[in-house]
């Protein structure tokens, strides 16, 4: 019920494990089975970016980072589902803790098959909130390292100025040694802990008001057990230049989308959703001097963003509105994830709460641009916190 694969070939698998066995070397994911979002280009498997205009497409070579968990010994199991262009249109994938709600998206695939237990590692990406949002309601870990640690050659392009490779797995470290092999960057592993106790600043940012009532006592119970724990907690209140940031954020996507899906829109417009055609009308309305003002309140916040982290490690925010909401006409809302996406730097989802029926609901580490070691450090440690409480 979960349907959380666009294709799955067991028989591969099978057949590059035993590969994986009978080879003399010793990849550091030898073995390990992985998902891959159906945007990341695989040569021996279908890719149709989540649209019908690409069933049975096979890409002539493997996207980066798919080259990357091959060439370590990782054993790609299958596609996971994507909505279309990953954007916001859903696919067939249920919640796997209540099939009547949505596992968020648009990584969906991605993050149902962590969280039922189908891998214990998938790629996903972020435009705006689609590593977090599906982590959080699927409750497991959703890390987005900072912009341009993970190289996107190969990955269906939606909005170039934030498109993002991020990964799913059920603990902190398990995100951060994938990571630390696909982005060659070895420093990124949670292989100590932190020296002392970490100083996170309380942020609930001006979209506070759209979290509902599980997401604020969620937020709050988070606050609570990390003070309790001997974390340090300031209270962080953004500045001016953050207040229009989420709208920038949205303007800069649809523009950027609307571009990205030029051949479809323009050579195969009658197989495209009404929903992308919709977000791409408004990306299309948009002025060149519209979209340079977005760029510019982007550019802002992003420059004055070290100010607002003084004196802190990481900021505290919400991971979503609330639990996943039912039904699966839509994906939930992203509102709490553009932040973090807007900034560039790198964002956990960190599970472990829930809401008032119990589907799991997040909370959210956001970090300083290329600071990944110090947040994977501090959502480890978080993460301890929220399993033992």
């Amino acid at each position: 019920t979960v349907g959380a694969w666009q294709f799955l070939s067991p028989e591969q698998a099978l057949a590059a494990a035993r590969r994986s066995d009978q080879d003399a070397f010793d990849g550091p994911l030898r073995g390990i089975p992985v998902g891959a979002k159906d945007i990341f280009d695989t040569v021996d498997m279908p890719t149709a970016y989540g649209s019908p205009i690409y069933e049975g497409y096979c890409p002539q070579a493997d996207a980066s980072c798919v080259a990357q968990i091959r060439a370590a010994g990782g054993v790609l199991l299958g596609k996971t589902v994507t909505t279309e262009f990953a954007f916001f249109k859903p696919g067939k994938t249920t919640n796997p803790h209540n099939p009547t709600h949505t596992p968020g998206g648009s990584s969906s695939g991605s993050a149902a098959a962590v969280a039922d237990f189908m891998v214990p590692l998938a790629l996903g990406s972020q435009t705006v909130g689609s590593t977090l949002r599906p982590a959080s309601y699927c409750g497991i870990v959703g890390y987005k390292p900072s912009f341009g640690y993970i190289d996107r050659t190969g990955v269906r392009t939606l909005a170039e100025t934030f498109d993002t490779v991020g990964v799913f797995s059920r603990s902190v470290p398990d995100a951060a040694y994938f990571v630390s092999i696909i982005s060659r960057r070895p420093s990124l592993c949670v292989d100590d802990k932190l020296s002392g106790s970490p100083s996170v600043g309380i942020c609930q940012t001006y979209e506070w008001p759209a979290a509902d009532e599980d997401a604020r006592a969620v937020f709050e119970t988070a606050a609570g057990l990390i003070d309790k724990a001997g974390g340090h907690l300031s209270e962080v209140t953004l500045p001016e230049e953050f207040r229009h940031l989420t709208d920038a954020q949205a303007l800069i996507a649809d523009f950027e989308a609307a571009n990205s899906a030029a051949y479809e829109l323009n050579s195969r417009r009658d197989s495209v959703s009404k929903s992308y055609l919709e977000r791409a009308e408004a990306g299309l309305s948009y002025t060149e001097k519209q979209y340079d003002d977005a760029l510019s309140v982007v550019t802002r916040a992003q420059n004055s963003f070290d100010a607002v982290m003084e004196g802190v490690d990481v900021l505290l925010c919400p991971s979503a509105t609330g639990q996943a909401p039912e039904g699966l006409d839509a994906t939930g809302n992203p509102i709490f994830n553009r932040l973090g996406t807007a900034l560039k730097g790198p964002c956990v989802n960190i599970p472990g709460l829930s809401g008032h029926s119990g589907l799991p609901v997040g909370v959210q580490l956001i970090g300083r641009i290329k600071d990944d070691r110090q947040i994977l450090a501090t959502a480890d440690w978080m993460h301890g916190i929220l399993q033992r409480r």
